[in-house]
């Protein structure tokens, strides 16, 4: 009898759509708990690790032929190294040669090598700054401003941050019920005090022809962004095969300099000479001081004082549409480089919070110890109110189970797992179980009920459960649209526990509460 209802359950659509699911989540999670890496989560500007072409997110395999396990190796092979120093950094894919530096000119003690590393992550799951550590930046523009400038603002903080070393940077617009505009970044692995400042600046542009300098942010009257004025560039035949394995997609667009900025470019070309087509010099784009691009100069602009200008460029892939996709995003980063400089607002830091990473190791800790204790405590409840195994052990296996589904979801989406995740998940597994218990109860002591047939005592309680979860739904939805950080994160977590609960995990519990309390 047994086998005959384990065999019933297994066969079930709805079971078989929870273990789909389920195989969907394991592989979004990818979970790997036997890793043991190291990798870099930031490079200091100016480091002795960045001067030997270290960058962020490179997995360190092992420091002087010495494996690397953890933090605790990187930190015990790099410290105490003297002046001149070289130690060999094996990442996954080469080896480097760190020197080690002086702290100043006049200093006899060496600085460290300038990386800031963790502990390679487990799975795919990625958590927030409650967890992991780091500095979370509320920033606020000095006027409200268009959908675009905000769009413009972010590309522009991602692509500063990038040019300083960092990693594992979140960028996101936010808003509070008063409609006041916010841009919310949160930054893994660094202090508050390396990030304040560059993140609310609104930068340094300046492009030079060879050493000189022809315009800066403020000559920059307008970079064309629309349209009818920048794209992919079908005047000139479009994508086309530029080799046997390789896609090339042209694209354009235009900008307006000041009439200052076209006298200078036409100083500096003017003596310059033409090779196939081109000047001899480049176009050198600097960020922050940083060359970020070298653009060529057609032969046409030698010695012309000409306030519009075309930016023309290529993307390359294997294929037509990737090739379409990468020339687009070159574009887009030209596009927000030369914008960089000439900000449509200023920003203010709102507020700023620096988290330790010993809390959040703290707090994940307590919280499994907590959902261990719930865990029995709502079993050995169950087990007084039903006196059934088949009922109490099937529900906690189903919350379990959507909570895998819920952190599989987040993996999915690349959705980060923070303290108002957590709320948001025990929020919806609390609900989880509560629907659960409708259809126990409906299935079990519905009183007159009892006459009716499982279909329809099932009905009764889905349509309860429907109209609890549209209720909850439609009040969490304001939270999700108008919430700033936190509050957001709650409420896509816990509207994603929901559906999940209401659409998968709910209806098969119900086939297979109804399987095994059946009688013969």
């Amino acid at each position: 009898m047994a086998r005959s209802k384990l065999n019933r359950i297994v066969k079930d659509r709805r079971v078989i759509i929870l273990a789909i699911c389920v195989v969907i989540a394991l592989i979004a999670i990818n979970p790997n708990p036997w890793r043991e890496e190291a990798v870099i989560k930031a490079v200091d500007k100016g480091s002795a690790a960045e001067t030997a072409g270290l960058r962020p997110e490179q997995r360190i395999i092992s420091i002087d032929g010495q494996q690397v396990k953890n933090i605790e190796d990187v930190t015990r092979l790099t410290s105490n190294l003297k002046i001149n120093d070289t130690i060999t950094i094996e990442t996954k894919n080469a080896f480097y040669k760190v020197k080690a530096k002086p702290k100043s000119n006049e200093s006899n003690e060496a600085e460290g090598i300038g990386i800031i590393a963790a502990n390679a992550p487990k799975t795919k799951i990625k958590t927030g700054l409650d967890l992991r550590g780091g500095i979370r930046i509320l920033l606020k523009p000095e006027t409200k401003i268009s959908k675009t400038d905000l769009e413009l603002i972010k590309e522009n903080i991602n692509r500063r941050v990038n040019i300083y070393g960092l990693s594992d940077v979140v960028v996101r617009d936010a808003s509070d019920i008063s409609g006041n505009q916010y841009i919310m970044v949160e930054i893994a692995g660094i202090t508050e005090k390396e990030v304040r400042e560059f993140v609310s600046k609104q930068g340094k542009f300046e492009a030079k022809v060879g050493n000189t300098s022809v315009f800066k942010g403020n000559d920059v009257i307008e970079v064309c962004r629309s349209a009818q004025c920048s794209g992919i560039d079908v005047r000139s035949g479009g994508c086309g095969a530029a080799s046997a394995a390789d896609w090339a997609c042209p694209f354009y667009f235009t900008i307006s300099l000041s009439q200052e900025a076209a006298q200078r470019q036409a100083e500096a070309t003017k003596n310059l000479a033409v090779i196939e087509g081109y000047l001899s010099e480049k176009l050198y784009l600097y960020l922050d001081d940083e060359l970020v691009d070298q653009l060529n100069i057609g032969e046409s602009l030698k010695g012309e004082p000409a306030v519009s200008i075309q930016i023309s460029g290529s993307g390359f892939a294997t294929t037509e549409n990737t090739a379409t996709k990468a020339a687009i995003q070159e574009m887009k980063k030209l596009q927000t480089i030369l914008i960089t400089g000439s900000l449509p607002v200023k920003l203010t830091v709102e507020r700023a919070d620096s988290i330790s990473p010993i809390l959040g190791k703290g707090f994940v800790k307590n919280a499994l110890l907590t959902a261990l204790i719930a865990t029995g405590a709502v079993t050995i409840i169950l087990l007084i109110a039903y006196r059934k195994l088949a009922v109490a052990i099937p529900i906690m296996i189903t919350s379990l189970t959507e909570v895998y589904l819920m952190l599989g979801a987040a993996a999915i989406i690349g959705w980060n797992i923070d303290l108002a995740a957590i709320a948001g998940i025990i929020a919806a597994v609390g609900t989880g179980v509560n629907d659960q218990i409708i259809i126990t109860d409906e299935a079990l002591k519905g009183g007159a009920r009892k006459l009716y047939s499982w279909k329809e005592k099932i009905k009764s309680a889905f349509s309860v459960i429907f109209g609890a979860y549209f209720t909850n739904l439609f009040a969490m939805l304001p939270l999700f649209v108008i919430g700033a950080g936190m509050l957001r994160g709650f409420a896509l977590t816990t509207i994603i526990g929901m559906t999940v609960g209401v659409f998968i995990t709910r209806p098969a519990y119900a086939k297979i509460v109804e399987i095994l309390t059946e009688e013969k």
